[in-house]
C-alpha cells in the first residue's frame, strides 16, 4: 500500500510532462499533408476520451471524477495505441521535451566482484596500548611529565621518587660488599634485588664505588606513546606495580568499518580497502581486511571490520570518520547489469522501459525484469534482458505516466496482453459443466457461496475474528459436499479445484493477521469462481469484481451479490476501488 502511494506522488509528477505537451507525444502528421481521410481523422479525434490516470479502464466521452477513486479525469490520446500495450510510441518531439536518455546493457567481468562503500573510524592499535607503572614504592618528589597528550619515547624520564624500599636495598648491598671475601653471594643478591627494582647496573656500580646510599631515584618511560591519562601527582605516595600514566603508541592505527549482515558475504580476510578522511581530503589510504568481527551488533545490525595502518606522521588521529570502498574479488563469469536509474519498482516487482530498435517512431517497450544483488549504481540482472538493449534511464517515469493513461502496461497497470496472444489460463481456461452438472450440486455451491460472502464481509470490515469464524464455518460446508453426481473430465476439475478450497480456508482459518487473510482470500476466491463459472450455481446472481491495486498493485478478484463495490482487500482504506468484470450466470441446465 505504501509503495502505492509513493508511486502515485510519482506517476502525478510525470503525468505533467505528458499533458503538457498535448499532441506533440504521440504520432504527430507532417505540416503541409492534406487529404479527406486526414480531416476524417481530426473530426475523429475531436471526440475527447476521458480516462482515470490510476484506473485506466475507466473510459467515458466527459468529463467528470473516476467512480472508483474519485479523482479527476483527464484526456486520452489514443493515438499512440499500435495494437501492442506493451510498447508505447512517441515523437521526437516528445523524447526531447521529457528528456529521456538510454543506455546499452552490457557485461561486467564477474571475477571483478563487488565493490561496498562502507564507513568506520580510526581506533587505536589495543596491542600498542601500554601502562606505565611505578617499579618500586614511595613518593614522587617531581613529575617531568605533567599532562595529557605529551609525548614519552622509551628511556626518558618520567618522576622522580623517593624509596625507603632502595634505601634499604642500598644499605644491605653496602653491608654486602664489607663481608665480600666472606660471602660473595650476598653481593651478587643485593646486586640481583636493585636490578629487580629497575635499577640499572650503571647506578649499582655508582653506588658501590661511591659508598653513599642516594635517597631518590627517577623513573623512566618503559614504552615510548602518548600519555592518555595521568594518574598521578607530586608528593603523591605509590606502591610497587600502581599506574602512573597509561600511554598509547599511534605508530600504527586500527581503522574499524561497519558492515551490514547482507554485506558480510561479500567481505573477505586480505580483501583491499581504500579509505579517505574529512581531515585529509587530498589523500587516499589504503589497506587489507585484517579482521571480521563474529559478533552482529544487536541494536545496529552491522559487524565491524577491522583493518591496520602504518600511521606515518602520525596523521590518523583515533575517532576520526572515514569512508571506504572494499573490493571483494569474486571468481564468477561475465554477468549483465542494468543501471540503478532504469529500474521502476512496484511492490516486489522491477520493470523498465526498453527502447525498441529500428522503429520508424521513437517507441519503448515495457519490460519486468529480475535483479540480483547491487553492485555499486547498477544491479545484476537475472532475467529480462539480453545484451544490447538500450534501457530508458532518464524520463522513465514520463514515459510510464503516458502508458499508464493509455491503458497500456505500466508499474500501475500489469494485467494487460498482446493483442492475438494466447490469455493466462488461470483466468480463460474455465471449462463448461452447466449443462451436465446435477441441480443438487450446483445448490451445494450456493450454500459455499453464501458462507463465502459472510468471510468477505468480515474482510470489507476489517474484522479478522469474523473472517475466522466464516472461515471455520466454510471449511465445515466443504467437507460436506458431495460430489459423487460428478463423473469424468467434471469430477476431475472440482477434485482439483476443491483441493485449492480446502487448503487456502484452512490457512485463512489457522490465522488471526488480516493481511495474511487477505492473501489466502485471492486464491479462496480464485477457487470458488473456478467453480461457480464451471458448475453454475442455484443462488442469486454473483458478480466478479477485481481491484488493480490490491496485494501490491498485482490485483485480485472476488465474489458479491451485488454490483456496487465493497473491496475486501482494503476495507474503509479503499472501500470503492474496483470493477465489475463479469455476471456469473447460476445455471444452465
Amino acid at each position: 500500500m505504501n509503495d502505492s502511494i509513493k508511486n502515485i506522488g510519482l506517476l502525478a509528477a510525470a503525468l505533467l510532462v505528458g499533458l503538457a505537451t498535448g499532441y506533440l507525444i504521440f504520432n504527430q502528421a507532417p505540416a503541409g499533408e492534406h487529404s479527406p481521410a486526414g480531416e476524417s481523422a481530426l473530426s475523429e479525434s475531436a471526440e475527447t476520451i476521458w480516462t482515470c490516470s490510476m484506473h485506466p479502464q475507466i473510459r467515458q466521452n466527459e468529463p467528470g471524477d473516476c467512480p472508483i477513486c474519485g479523482m479527476e479525469l483527464v484526456p486520452l490520446d489514443v493515438s499512440s495505441n499500435n495494437g501492442d500495450p506493451l510498447v508505447l510510441q512517441m515523437s521526437p518531439a516528445a523524447v526531447q521535451l521529457a528528456g529521456i536518455q538510454t543506455t546499452t546493457i552490457g557485461e561486467v567481468d564477474g571475477r571483478n566482484g563487488k565493490t561496498l562503500r562502507l564507513t568506520g573510524k580510526v581506533q587505536p592499535d589495543e596491542r600498542l596500548v601500554a601502562a606505565q607503572v611505578a617499579h618500586v614504592s614511595g613518593r614522587i618528589e617531581q613529575l617531568f611529565v605533567t599532562f595529557t597528550g605529551q609525548a614519552v619515547k622509551e628511556g626518558q624520564v618520567l618522576a622522580s621518587i623517593y624509596s625507603p624500599e632502595l634505601i634499604s636495598a642500598q644499605q644491605e648491598l653496602l653491608e654486602a660488599l664489607k663481608i665480600q671475601n666472606i660471602n660473595p653471594a650476598l653481593v651478587d643478591a643485593a646486586r640481583n634485588k636493585l636490578r629487580f627494582l629497575k635499577i640499572s647496573s650503571a647506578t649499582i656500580a655508582e653506588i658501590e664505588t661511591q659508598g653513599k646510599i642516594r635517597e631518590s631515584f627517577v623513573l623512566l618511560a618503559d614504552a615510548t606513546g602518548v600519555v592518555t591519562q595521568r594518574k598521578v601527582a607530586v608528593g603523591d605516595y605509590v606502591q610497587r606495580g600502581q599506574p602512573l600514566f597509561d600511554l598509547l603508541n599511534l605508530r600504527k592505527v586500527w581503522v574499524f568499518f561497519d558492515a551490514y549482515e547482507e554485506d558480510l558475504a561479500h567481505i573477505a580476510l586480505g580483501d583491499p580497502i581504500e579509505f579517505t578522511t574529512p581531515a585529509l581530503p587530498n589523500r587516499t589510504f589504503r589497506t587489507r581486511v585484517a579482521f571480521i568481527d563474529p559478533l552482529i551488533d544487536p541494536r545496529t545490525r552491522v559487524a565491524r571490520v577491522r583493518t591496520e595502518v602504518d600511521n606515518v606522521g602520525g596523521v590518523l588521529k583515533p575517532e576520526m570518520w572515514v569512508t571506504g570502498q572494499a573490493h571483494h574479488r569474486a571468481t564468477g563469469a561475465s554477468q549483465l547489469t542494468v543501471p540503478k536509474s532504469a529500474v521502476l519498482w512496484t511492490g516486489t516487482r522491477s520493470v523498465v522501459y526498453v527502447q525498441v530498435p529500428d522503429a520508424p517512431v521513437p517507441s519503448f517497450q515495457f519490460r519486468e525484469v529480475e535483479l540480483g544483488e547491487s553492485l555499486g549504481d547498477s544491479y545484476l540482472l537475472q532475467a529480462g534482458l539480453s545484451p544490447g538493449e538500450a534501457v530508458v534511464t532518464n524520463g522513465n517515469f514520463a514515459i510510464d505516466a503516458a502508458a499508464q493513461l493509455n491503458n497500456q502496461a505500466s508499474m500501475m497497470n500489469r494485467h494487460v496482453t498482446v493483442r492475438g496472444q494466447a490469455q493466462d489460463t488461470a483466468t480463460t481456461a474455465v471449462p463448461d459443466f452447466r449443462s451436465a452438472t446435477p441441480q443438487a450440486f450446483q445448490k451445494q455451491l450456493a450454500n459455499l457461496a453464501t458462507t463465502y460472502l459472510t468471510l468477505k464481509d468480515g474482510l470489507v470490515a476489517t474484522d479478522a475474528a469474523a473472517a475466522r469464524t466464516a472461515a471455520k464455518t466454510l471449511l465445515a460446508g466443504l467437507g460436506k459436499v458431495d460430489a459423487s453426481a460428478l463423473q469424468g473430465e467434471a469430477l476431475t476439475y472440482w477434485t482439483e479445484q476443491a483441493s485449492h478450497l480446502q487448503m487456502h480456508t484452512d490457512m485463512l482459518a489457522k490465522t488471526t493477521d488480516i493481511e495474511i487473510q487477505r492473501q489466502q482470500f485471492q486464491f479462496l476466491s480464485d477457487a470458488l469462481i473456478h467453480s461457480v463459472a464451471a458448475f453454475g450455481t442455484t443462488g442469486p446472481t454473483l458478480y466478479q469484481q477485481h481491484c488493480p491495486m490490491a496485494l501490491d498493485d498485482d490485483g485480485a478478484d472476488w465474489l458479491a451479490t451485488e454490483a456496487a463495490i465493497k473491496n475486501p482487500y482494503f476495507g474503509e482504506k479503499m472501500m470503492t476501488c474496483g470493477v465489475v468484470k463479469q455476471a456469473l450466470t447460476t445455471q444452465e441446465n
